[in-house]
């Protein structure tokens, strides 16, 4: 175990171990040559062998197999801070040992508090060894043996903290990371069903203000054919091409809205006033109705004039399934906050607090979409007001402000 969890601390730690291994490996080496090799036989060489054989076969076990159940990492640190105190007491020649062992502490520890304590342990008792091997506390003890070891951990505790700090921000920084991947992840599947929500939204819209009125229309010129073919064959055969020419604008508009996918109803190009008066010809045409039309010529952008064009062919449809009115009054006109749509018929009205429909709600989040509203005025007997207003940027005004700053900038040029 590391002392501390996770990717980044598991790769530092594992680094550095496998880095410090071979220094480990060639100063336990040499120590067990010098002991064999140079010192006298005796009960203190034969200890002090079997202090660092100790040391060497739990550091060995715990490398080469870190999940066995028996040499754990404090079990070796234990076996470490034992047998540093035991060389001490034998022998003075322990310093490079403990100097070379010093990371082990903060590499086996499962906490800078746990590694911390290790390596107090080690130095109490390399400390306490060398006073009982020398027998008194000796200048020559404060002033090399004690001063040194204090020099050495500190310096080791200083390492081993900033090493623990370094680990800890860049696992922090991982944790931060993987989170922020999976955030943005997350945040894009939203995305993504919530764009497919509003464009199964729009296409709804799309075919409820386009091919299901159309077809309302069909219906109702039908019936009236049907009605009238034997009475009245001339207007039996108006209504026929009028349902003819019904089902070809439903079929553009079918294709319009496979094909692109985008705004559909680019019949509503050009003139609005002109599209809005071949829309409110063919409902005089279809249903009889005497239609009141005050069209201002007005140039704005597609989808101002799509969303004009939606609002009346949806108000029209009402008002020839629900209204039995008698006359149809349109209205559109250009002010300083913008266009202004409204729609008004003599017919029977309605409770707008009751309505349910599609088509209005359809209405509002269209003209929403464009920083519009739609208000709906009507009581039952009282016929029905339907007022849209789009903002709109003023162009003349636009023009007028481009042409005064092109003479300033002239004038001052």
């Amino acid at each position: 175990m590391t002392a501390l969890a996770g990717p980044m601390a598991d790769a530092f730690w594992a680094t550095s171990l496998r880095r410090w291994n071979a220094v480990c490996w060639v100063l336990f080496a040499a120590m067990a040559v010098g002991l064999v090799a140079i010192d006298r036989p005796g009960g203190s060489k034969y200890a002090a062998l079997a202090l660092l054989g100790s040391v060497v076969l739990c550091y060995a076990a715990l490398d080469r197999f870190p999940d066995n159940p028996v040499v754990r990492p404090h079990v070796y640190l234990s076996v470490l801070v034992l047998a540093l105190g035991g060389l001490a007491y034998l022998r003075g020649n322990y310093a490079a040992l403990f100097m070379v062992t010093l990371p082990h502490y903060w590499m086996f520890g499962r906490t800078p508090r746990v590694s911390m304590g290790f390596l107090g342990l080690a130095t109490a008792g390399t400390l306490t060894g060398s006073v009982l091997r020398q027998g008194s506390w000796t200048v020559q003890f404060f002033s090399e043996t004690l001063v040194s070891t204090v020099i050495v951990v500190a310096v080791g505790v200083l390492i081993g903290l900033w090493a623990h700090s370094v680990v800890a921000q860049s696992t922090e920084r991982a944790e931060l990371i993987v989170e922020l991947e999976r955030t943005q992840a997350e945040l894009s599947e939203a995305h993504q069903r919530q764009g497919a929500a509003d464009e199964r939204e729009r296409m709804a819209r799309e075919i409820h203000d386009t091919l299901a009125q159309g077809f309302a229309s069909i219906i109702v010129l039908a019936e009236a054919a049907r009605a009238g073919i034997e009475g009245d064959p001339a207007r039996s055969a108006q209504q026929l091409r009028s349902i003819e020419s019904t089902a070809r604008e439903n079929l553009a508009e079918a294709r319009e809205l496979v094909g692109s996918g985008a705004q559909a109803g680019q019949a509503a190009a050009g003139s609005v006033a002109g599209t809005l008066r071949r829309t409110l010809d063919r409902f005089a045409e279809d249903t009889g109705l005497a239609v009141d039309a005050d069209l201002a010529d007005l140039d704005c952008d597609q989808q101002t004039r799509i969303a004009l064009l939606r609002c009346t062919q949806e108000s029209l449809a009402n008002i020839r399934k629900h209204a039995r009115a008698s006359t149809v009054g349109v209205v559109l006109a250009r002010h300083q906050y913008g266009v202004e749509l409204e729609i008004t018929d003599d017919g029977t009205g309605f409770v707008v607090e009751e309505s349910t429909g599609f088509g209005l709600d359809g209405m509002r989040k269209r003209l929403a979409e464009l920083g519009g509203r739609l208000t709906v005025t009507s009581s039952v007997g009282d016929g029905t007001r339907v007022l849209a207003v789009i903002p709109v940027a003023d162009t003349e005004d636009t023009e007028a402000a481009q042409s005064t700053a092109g003479t300033e900038s002239g004038a001052k040029a």
